[in-house]
């Protein structure tokens, strides 16, 4: 038997699972940092979001490499000799044409640099014009999937449903006893126990005469379980503490938000999602454009973000309300009423502590449930958020964001019609 050896390509690594793929990159692809050398506007709101192609290509270096996507008998084949020249070349090809599969498939989108154009970068000698990468909308709303799907395998499995209470209502799904129906209610007869009516009034004729005759006392209805739509502001806090310390808070809390529109799009149709951002002041945002706000050197609004997402849900026709409130800062700002900012950096400053407690209190007679999830555990900060949760008889969890999607989801998924202590 004869053999024939040739120089390994690497060709057989296209069928590497890119959906795989870009969930590790989920990290780059979500990034909230500002002031960035990428050159990414500090504007927590703008909509441009494109970074150069090289933060990229590495992000994919260290993934094939240290991520477990190829196997250790690929990488040593890919790689080769360590005196063999190819073998980086070999690499750098696999990651270029991973980036271009992105391309194709509608992850990403590609842009010539506008500065690298100007200086004159990569004219002549053959050589490549520097890129610029943007995540499209198809990205974002995959990367919400996959963060979705993470997020609840880490709590176990869940009965996906509406929000279920004590009540009972006349709707589709019997599983309730039947009653007699009244005007308004759906008209989901029970036929067995709408004909047994009958028979009744009727008695030995209904059975000797030549039909049964239905009257209006004898309708009956099937009940089932009464399930409410609820109505979600989601408040970012995207001042600058958010990245601060060596750890970025503000991206996982970003995974968990788009984790849950996700979720309220499929599974609770009949819910609304609303994003406010607080920093210097506040601002509602529209959901398509949640995975691109960034962190910017602000302080923290907390008052004036509580208030715009109260008159939102004031105008929310919902059985439900409620503001998830996801923060690690202190209340470090606050929205005069000549409209000028004051600042406090040092945070809880008595005059801002007092307004934030005051807007509290106005939700809790709207009707507004608050969720406060802190990343912090400061005691300064575990005292507030135990205030807040008092004064709206809501929830507070102090979490990581290590943590955070867990508590989210949860508390949406169990989300009940009734007082929480």
């Amino acid at each position: 038997m004869k053999y024939k050896y040739t120089r390994y390509t690497g060709e057989d690594l296209e069928d590497i699972d890119l959906e795989e793929l870009v969930s590790k990159l989920s990290r780059l692809l979500l990034a909230s940092g500002f002031g960035s050398p990428s050159g990414v506007s500090d504007d927590p709101t703008d909509a441009t979001d494109q970074r150069p192609e090289q933060a990229l290509h590495d992000a994919l270096l260290d993934a094939l490499l240290n991520e477990g996507l190829l196997s250790d008998d690929a990488v040593s084949q890919l790689l080769g000799d360590a005196a063999d020249a190819d073998g980086a070349s070999r690499l750098e090809q696999l990651v270029q044409r991973l980036i271009e599969r992105m391309a194709q498939q509608g992850y990403i989108t590609r842009h010539p640099d506008p500065d690298a154009e100007r200086s004159g970068q990569g004219a002549g000698d053959g050589a490549q014009t520097p890129m610029r990468f943007e995540v499209t909308d198809k990205g974002l709303d995959f990367l919400g999937y996959r963060a979705l799907r993470d997020l609840l395998g880490s709590v176990g499995r869940s009965s996906l449903g509406r929000h279920d209470t004590r009540d009972l209502a006349t709707g589709v799904e019997a599983s309730g006893a039947p009653k007699q129906y009244t005007f308004g209610d759906t008209l989901n007869l029970d036929a067995s126990a709408t004909i047994l009516n009958a028979v009744k009034r009727m008695g030995p004729d209904a059975i000797a005469g030549p039909g049964i005759d239905v009257q209006y006392p004898d309708l009956m209805v099937a009940q089932g379980e009464y399930q409410s739509a609820c109505a979600t502001v989601l408040m970012l806090d995207c001042s600058h503490s958010m990245i601060l310390y060596g750890e970025d808070r503000f991206t996982p809390a970003k995974q968990v938000a788009l984790a849950l529109a996700n979720l309220i799009k499929h599974q609770y149709p009949g819910d609304t999602l609303r994003v406010v951002l607080f920093h210097d002041s506040a601002e509602e945002i529209p959901l398509r454009q949640l995975a691109r706000v960034r962190v910017g050197p602000h302080y923290t609004n907390t008052r004036e973000g509580l208030r715009m997402a109260r008159r939102i849900l004031e105008r929310q026709q919902r059985d439900m309300r409620q503001i998830v409130m996801i923060t690690d800062g202190k209340p470090s700002a606050l929205t005069q009423s000549d409209g000028q900012i004051y600042r406090n950096p040092f945070g809880l400053d008595p005059w801002v502590i007092a307004e934030t407690f005051a807007e509290v209190a106005n939700c809790r007679k709207a009707g507004i449930l608050i969720n406060t999830f802190m990343l912090a555990q400061d005691y300064d900060l575990v005292s507030f958020v135990k205030r807040v949760s008092q004064i709206c008889h809501g929830k507070a969890y102090f979490t990581t964001p290590r943590t955070l999607g867990k508590y989210v989801l949860t508390d949406y998924l169990n989300k009940k019609t009734r007082t929480v202590h």
